[in-house]
């Protein structure tokens, strides 16, 4: 019985601490670290999707895994860079076919299986879903029109703020990352849209705010920390630019049962078994979704507010704990 934990080598150290939870309960963990494929992790398929890995990890028979946690994907970025675009990226689509194929083709329980964390990452199919089943939603409006925009914006007169669909980030000379963060919208930007034309962008109501919360879901258990992201001027509309400061001050919250009810039917309707949900809790007291994140990081709530959620994964990939029926595999038992 071996769990196949899909990552690769630059992760924090969540994988390492799921595969000791598992090891503890007995069964095997085998880490698969994508970014080695194709060049240094050997991986062999058959005709019923059986086969067997080949790597750092050592020597995997496909057909002892009972189960998969699906987490990062880095397929095909060792391949040398300085080959032939023309020739480059067909060898990583291909590459990263063979894996999502080798995946699709484990009749087992997957938190979650690729296809359907790829569907349930729409931000527009969340915000629908979680619309209908009563969470109160911002208003949105995704577009590469100015002129959209700018009625949108005289709309909203609590202002507005602007977000990617994606982990939108942009890179330097020297490599360095640089985070596109969820930024308020000033008049005089009304009157430079024209980037528009080359990527469009997701705008938002601005909802005041008391605290912020990070609502994980793994099988039936549903964990929710809050953060006082007021309490620096530079966290106000997106806690993740202090986020290496306030990581010692989540809390844990109580969540409503209604709320509860709801987080648990939207991940029935997304078809998922884990999910990092972020929601806002203005001063009334009204919570407010914003999204969930299919793959979602959770580690630094393991430390600060301790919460038991790399225990749990474990749990639940190893079949002590609730799966959510029907959904992370064609074989959910």
């Amino acid at each position: 019985m071996t769990v196949l934990i899909v990552t690769h080598s630059h992760d924090n150290t969540a994988p390492r601490d799921v595969a000791h939870a598992v090891a503890a309960r007995g069964q095997r963990a085998y880490r698969f670290d994508t970014d080695l494929f194709p060049t240094h992790l050997r991986l062999t398929l058959d005709e019923r999707g059986e086969g067997h890995l080949s790597g750092p990890e050592g020597v995997l028979d496909l057909a002892e895994v009972t189960s998969v946690w699906y987490r990062r994907n880095g397929t095909g970025t060792r391949i040398p860079r300085e080959m032939a675009p023309q020739l480059r990226q067909p060898s990583v689509e291909e590459s990263r076919r063979v894996v999502s194929g080798m995946l699709a083709a484990r009749r087992v329980f997957q938190l979650d299986a690729l296809e359907e964390v790829r569907r349930a990452e729409h931000k527009p199919l969340q915000l629908e879903l979680a619309g209908t089943l009563g969470l109160e939603v911002p208003r949105t409006l995704t577009t590469n029109d100015p002129e959209a925009v700018r009625a949108f914006a005289a709309s909203c007169p609590g202002g507005v703020v602007t977000k990617m669909m994606t982990s939108f980030a942009v890179y330097g000379e020297r490599g360095e990352e640089q985070v596109v963060f969820t930024t308020p919208l000033h008049p005089e930007d009304l009157e430079n849209l024209e980037g528009l034309d080359l990527c469009p962008m997701t705008f938002q109501e601005r909802i005041a705010k008391a605290m912020e919360l990070r609502v994980t879901v793994v099988g039936e258990q549903v964990m929710a920390a809050s953060i006082d992201s007021q309490a620096l001027p530079r966290a106000r509309e997106d806690w993740r630019r202090e986020g290496v400061t306030l990581a010692g001050a989540w809390q844990p919250y109580l969540l409503p049962e209604s709320i509860r009810t709801r987080v648990l039917r939207l991940m029935d309707l997304l078809r998922l078994n884990y999910g990092a949900i972020d929601f806002i809790v203005t001063p009334e007291g009204r919570h407010v979704f914003l999204e969930v994140n299919p793959s979602g990081e959770f580690l630094w709530l393991t430390h600060s507010p301790g919460m038991p959620i790399t225990d749990a994964l474990a749990d639940v990939l190893t079949g002590r704990s609730a799966r959510r029926r029907g959904h992370g595999s064609s074989q959910a038992g």
